[in-house]
């Protein structure tokens, strides 16, 4: 890799049919509260799907999280504040995706 390389961390969630807007937004404060209480996190982005192809298959949030290092996304995986954000999902997530990989 070379060392300007940057590791993204990218998260696709889809929620349960009878999640409420409250508890999706809730998540999606929660999450975006991670970069701050979590070292290493070079940016945090999210957003909503709107592609018109149709193909998202029920996922319908997109969270990407930038590392510098293999090391320092490791370090958010097992973070505390990761680990109890991870434990409130079970209420409202149906699904999850999770993809990793160095921008070229």
């Amino acid at each position: 890799m070379p060392a300007d390389a940057l590791l993204r961390h990218v998260v696709l969630f889809s929620f349960k049919d009878d999640a409420s807007a409250e508890a999706v937004d809730a998540v999606v404060a929660d999450f975006a509260r991670l970069p701050g209480q979590i070292p290493g996190i070079v940016s945090f982005e999210w957003g909503t799907n709107v592609s018109p192809e149709g193909l998202n298959d029920g996922f319908t949030h997109c969270f990407t999280l930038t590392f510098a290092s293999n090391e320092d996304r490791d370090g958010y995986l097992v973070h505390p504040a990761h680990e109890a954000f991870v434990k409130t999902l079970g209420a409202s997530l149906a699904r999850s995706l999770v993809l990793d990989y160095w921008a070229r």
